[in-house]
């Protein structure tokens, strides 16, 4: 009996032990995890100018985060940029936070660190029991630039007579390889390229006014190096002003009849001018939006120079409407609406052979809503030519096109009242008067002698 009552009393205390050994052990076990908190630097860092935010973030889903320390060391002197301590939640709980973000702002001339190579260090640690109960750690080095100092920014053409809707030219050269750079123009930038002159530090940026910057829009030449260092450099210019027509366009409901349906918009089911209402969101919101798209067919160029000399107009034509002219729509009497007419409409007999007007790369073939059949090319360095109302194509994307060669035929497709070429010119991401292209001695006052003279001594 005595034995049972033994044997009954061992099983009991085993029982006992395990109830409190076991979760003893599991919670043991959880608390020396071995995973190793994590450290994200935003944005990776390269090189770090005179004034850098580095936002960092540190984690650890396990034990929580205990500790950050960062600094930096240069020359064979470390300097401690930062370091937070992390409250504990309790010695089973481990770390309140299991993520924590900082941004540390960096400023090495205020802490005495001079320009160079130099190394970033960063090492957390978490709530984990490892290392009789210092946690696990995560070192992290990672080698950056110090550079403080701008580019030096040199203007090489001295001569910028732009006129309001109108491009120019300029070239300029770099004392080290930048982030990017270019001319600003208000508040639209113009970026610049190299690889044209035989000194890769040699940039040129077309740029280009649009039909409302008149004088005294701000022009200048902008570089921004990888460390963040912006120079700005200003250069000669004179703005020429212009006044475009103002046209009025009667909507009749027979082109209403004719043109709508090409469109697959509808208007209000309790509309009671249906066919005026369609107008009205194709010539707005259908316009607004194939402008984006044409803004992203050219928000890529080739970095080369595929044209020379003046381009080309449609042979045997007459001019229809002019670049910028202001179209009041007139329906009924009333004016609906206003837009703005940024290209040139030429017109010659029907389906007459339409030229690429310079040598290029055709990037967009297509139906691009108002503008119909469409065709545009990149002539390099930021400049394209668009043809649209086409009723036909004869060259596909991604085909080199000589000046001259026929690319497609006059139409009337898209918001087109008759069968002629919309033809425009784009700078980067502004349309400007083809006019300039077309007149051979301002391709050569504007652009060609300033590219040879600097080709010159580049």
């Amino acid at each position: 009996m005595k034995t049972i009552k033994k044997s009954i009393k061992s099983r009991f205390v085993l029982i006992v032990c395990a109830m409190v050994l076991l979760p003893a052990a599991w919670i043991v076990a959880g608390k020396l995890e071995g995973k190793k908190p994590s450290i994200l630097i935003e944005p990776p860092l390269e090189y770090i100018g005179r004034t850098q935010t580095l936002s960092v973030t540190v984690s650890d889903p396990q034990s929580g985060v205990r500790k950050l320390w960062i600094g930096l060391v240069k020359d064979g002197k470390e300097t401690v940029l930062f370091q937070k301590h992390l409250p504990s939640a309790g010695i089973i709980s481990g770390g309140e936070k299991h993520e924590a973000s900082f941004n540390i702002k960096i400023e090495p001339e205020s802490l005495g660190i001079t320009d160079g190579k130099a190394m970033l260090r960063m090492v957390a640690t978490d709530f984990s029991w490892r290392s009789w109960l210092r946690g696990n750690t995560t070192y992290l080095e990672k080698e950056v630039i110090i550079d403080t100092k701008p580019p030096d920014l040199d203007v090489l053409t001295k001569i910028h007579n732009v006129s309001q809707g109108g491009a120019g030219l300029v070239i300029y050269r770099l004392s080290e390889p930048c982030l990017n750079s270019g001319v600003i123009v208000g508040e639209n930038f113009f970026p610049g390229y190299p690889g044209y002159f035989k000194n890769k530090n040699v940039f040129m940026a077309f740029f280009a006014l649009n039909y409302k910057q008149g004088p005294g829009t701000h022009i200048f030449v902008r570089a921004t190096d990888f460390a963040g260092n912006n120079a700005k450099a200003g250069f000669p210019y004179y703005i020429r002003k212009r006044v475009f027509k103002k046209v009025v366009i009667k909507i009749s409901d027979k082109f209403l009849n004719w043109k709508m349906p090409e469109f697959n918009i509808d208007a209000a089911p309790d509309s009671e001018t249906p066919m005026a209402d369609k107008f009205l969101k194709v010539n707005r919101e259908l316009r607004n939006s194939n402008g984006k798209q044409l803004l992203e067919i050219v928000s890529e160029t080739d970095k080369k120079l595929y044209w020379k000399g003046g381009f080309l107009r449609l042979p045997h034509s007459a001019r229809k409407a002019n670049f910028a002219d202001h179209r009041s729509y007139q329906y009924k009497d009333h004016v609906i609406d206003q837009q703005v007419h940024l290209g040139i409409d030429l017109a010659s007999v029907a389906h007459s052979p339409v030229p690429a007007s310079n040598s290029g790369k055709v990037i967009f073939t297509g139906h691009l809503g108002i503008y119909g059949k469409t065709v545009v090319i990149d002539h390099g360095f930021g400049v394209f030519s668009t043809y649209s109302h086409l009723s036909a194509f004869s060259v596909k994307k991604g085909q080199m096109v000589s000046k001259g060669k026929t690319i497609g035929r006059t139409g009337s497709t898209g918001l087109a009242g008759g069968d002629h070429l919309h033809f425009g010119i784009m700078v980067h991401n502004t349309f400007v008067n083809p006019v300039e292209w077309w007149d051979a001695t301002w391709i050569k006052n504007n652009i060609s002698t300033k590219i040879e003279t600097v080709k010159s001594l580049y």
